[in-house]
């Protein structure tokens, strides 16, 4: 029967090495899925490719722009930017089907390399494939890349390699974050509509105060002995206001976003600002729902995928973008390590659903912690697409409305000067 040798690695980043007698390249691929081991290199016996298969590869010929930087300034010329939601799904999915192929790790991330992925350069994955070729595990190389893998990433695919089941957390990965992607996705699309109105409606009014406004300031000027009314007193005070001192407006304009973000840049400012988004009417609602949601769907997908509860709740913790909300979760995670439940700290917030704390105490009675917070997270992104629905179909009459209100009363002004002077005219 063939032999096979092969370079692998165990669970806990040991290298190993050995032979098999097998069949072909595949069954020895199995039989080491079998061993508990992560195959690196795996040839036929004899051939001396395995020794080249573990050697790094040799960096490709003719110098790469800012080689012979130093590290630092090499980050700070070429930035990296955060990859987004649905570029992780797109390359953590791509991963979890080499992997299901049965390719080895190693194999399947110089595979990466090849693939056109955005938002992640290849760079990346010829550095996590040349990390556990060096015996790294991969939790422990996608810790390394900085500003790419999250803390939910590293801890995630580090239970799966604990469990054995990394091709299914990977899966499950990339499901998580088409999830957060889609319901990003909805809320951003339920904007575009209301910032495009109000976009137009200050374009317009900022045209008519500078432009059409002055001519028929001119006409007015002109006639002796009328008396103006007062909203077209008041809009030509305005207008003169906006043509003469604009600069000055836009000094205190950008004094108060300055002292704005400062203020929300203090930890008691964030706080109440994030407090007080949450208790908005309808706006706040469909926020809430955003959170809990985003709450329930991070710790229940790592809490399925193995990870302990301290550590989950810390990961949860440190992604959750309400303050309030996160000071909630810290003091969750105090209580739990005195020995208490998840459901009853999360109570003494008050901040949380009633619904959520009910079916979280019947999760922690059955056993199932997971599997409540993942019918917890349907259950708010559903609800969340129906408030979306309501709060676009009533901003977009709201806006409307402003907007012609806005229109209309410019106008009014300007027709009411005219109508006052021609029927002084006609006396």
């Amino acid at each position: 029967m063939p032999q096979f040798s092969y370079r692998a690695r165990r669970r806990n980043g040991e290298v190993v090495q050995g032979l098999l007698d097998t069949a072909d390249r595949a069954a020895a691929l199995v039989q080491l899925e079998k061993l508990g081991l992560f195959p690196v290199a795996v040839q036929a016996a004899g051939a001396g490719e395995v020794r080249r298969a573990a050697r790094p590869a040799a960096p490709a010929a003719g110098p790469r722009a800012g080689a012979g930087l130093p590290a630092g300034l090499r980050a700070l010329l070429q930035p990296r930017r955060r990859p987004r939601l649905q570029e992780l799904a797109t390359f953590t999915q791509q991963l979890a089907n080499l992997l299901q192929s049965g390719m080895p790790l190693t194999v399947a991330l110089n595979s990466m390399t090849h693939l056109e992925t955005r938002g992640i350069p290849a760079e990346v994955s010829r550095q996590l494939k040349q990390d556990v070729m060096e015996g790294k595990s991969l939790s422990d190389a996608l810790a390394r890349q900085q500003g790419v893998f999250t803390d939910l990433y590293v801890n995630m695919v580090r239970a799966g390699e604990q469990s054995g089941a990394l091709k299914d957390v990977l899966r499950r990965l990339a499901t998580h974050y088409e999830r957060f992607a889609e319901v990003r996705s909805k809320f951003l699309s339920a904007m575009i509509y209301p910032v495009i109105v109000a976009v137009v409606g200050v374009v317009i009014v900022a045209f008519f105060m500078t432009v059409m406004l002055p001519k028929f300031m001119t006409i007015f000027d002109g006639v002796q002995g009328i008396q103006l009314p007062a909203s077209t007193r008041l809009l030509m005070s305005a207008s003169a206001l906006f043509s003469g001192y604009w600069w000055l407006m836009l000094l205190v304009l950008l004094a108060a976003v300055g002292l704005f973000q400062r203020y929300r840049a203090s930890p008691a400012g964030r706080q109440s600002l994030d407090r007080l988004a949450m208790r908005l009417p309808v706006v706040g609602e469909v926020i809430r729902l955003n959170l809990f949601g985003q709450f329930c769907r991070t710790l229940g997908t790592l809490l399925s995928n193995g990870v302990p509860v301290l550590t989950a709740l810390k990961i949860t913790e440190s992604v959750m973008p309400n303050v309030v909300l996160r000071e909630a979760i810290a003091r969750t995670r105090e209580a739990v390590t005195d020995g208490k439940t998840i459901a009853q700290p999360l109570a003494r917030a008050k901040l949380f659903p009633q619904l959520m704390l009910d079916l979280l105490k019947i999760g922690e009675d059955t056993g199932d912690v997971p599997g409540a917070l993942e019918n917890l997270a349907d259950t708010y992104e559903s609800e969340l697409t129906l408030k979306l629905r309501v709060l676009t179909n009533l901003i977009e009459p709201a806006m409307i409305i402003l907007i012609a209100v806005g229109v209309g009363g410019l106008l009014f002004s300007v027709l009411s000067a005219m109508f006052a002077i021609t029927n002084t005219l006609n006396r």
